[in-house]
């Protein structure tokens, strides 16, 4: 029996780079003054890469903005935490903002739920799909998703504020080299030690796996449990989005 609605929204935003981070964060914001109901987004990002708060502490921070910049990806400051990641064209972005008076304690149940809805998912597309970290990966997680315990395929954060939690993060589709291109000067700038062969894909997994196929498994996935709702991003909460982009500029 499905136990709630969740309003999912498709709407892209990937220029300028920061426009994206700040509609998720503008929707996190209203649904936790419960302008907005429960809100999934799941949809096709730019090609970025978004920084953590330890990151933006690093001495090398400077220097991995100008990695980025130099491989062609812009760079954001992340909604929740971790370190480094990158979104590619050829992968799917997602940010599931959901209402809870006391967000803190459902911190854990959140990361495991997402993570099995991810995991079935790409089991359904054939993908031998585990939950766990696979050692030496990027923006390290327990509950990353990953292939044959090899190679990570989804990664994910989480951020709470008064009464609403935000989940979110990246699945690889196809072209996994994007990812180690971006990411080894990058890395290399923050002096994180990771292991280049762990940044994998779903289509490196099962041939023939598309980014409107995974799209379309992850929300009949999220369709067994919830009543998934077609909507849009309110004119208000755009207006918020574009006072919210300061915040998420990674400046060098």
């Amino acid at each position: 029996m499905r136990s709630r609605s969740i309003r999912l929204i498709r709407d892209e935003f990937p220029d300028p780079p920061t426009r994206d981070t700040a509609v998720s964060h503008a929707v996190l914001r209203r649904v936790s003054e419960g302008l907005e109901p429960e809100t999934l987004r799941l949809h096709r990002p730019g090609d970025i890469v978004a920084f953590g708060p330890k990151d933006r502490l690093a001495t090398g921070f400077g220097p991995a903005v100008e990695a980025a910049r130099a491989a062609g990806f812009g760079s954001v400051q992340r909604l929740a935490g971790g370190r480094a990641a990158v979104f590619t064209t050829e992968s799917i972005a997602f940010s599931w903002a959901i209402p809870d008076p006391v967000p803190r304690r459902g911190i854990r149940a959140r990361f495991e739920e997402l993570a099995a809805i991810m995991a079935g998912a790409f089991q359904d597309l054939g993908v031998d799909a585990l939950v766990g970290e696979v050692p030496g990966e990027y923006c390290p997680g327990e509950h990353s998703v990953n292939a044959r315990a090899r190679t990570k395929l989804m990664g994910v954060g989480q951020r709470v504020v008064q009464r609403a939690a935000h989940v979110g993060g990246v699945v690889i589709v196809d072209h996994a080299s994007r990812v180690r291109d971006a990411l080894i000067p990058v890395y290399r700038a923050l002096e994180l030690d990771w292991d280049p062969e762990t940044a994998g894909s779903l289509a490196a997994e099962v041939s023939g796996v598309t980014w409107d196929g995974a799209v379309e498994a992850i929300l009949a996935r999220f369709g067994t449990s919830f009543e998934l709702e077609a909507g849009s991003i309110a004119p208000d909460t755009l207006d918020l989005a574009r006072a919210l982009e300061p915040r998420h500029v990674a400046a060098a």
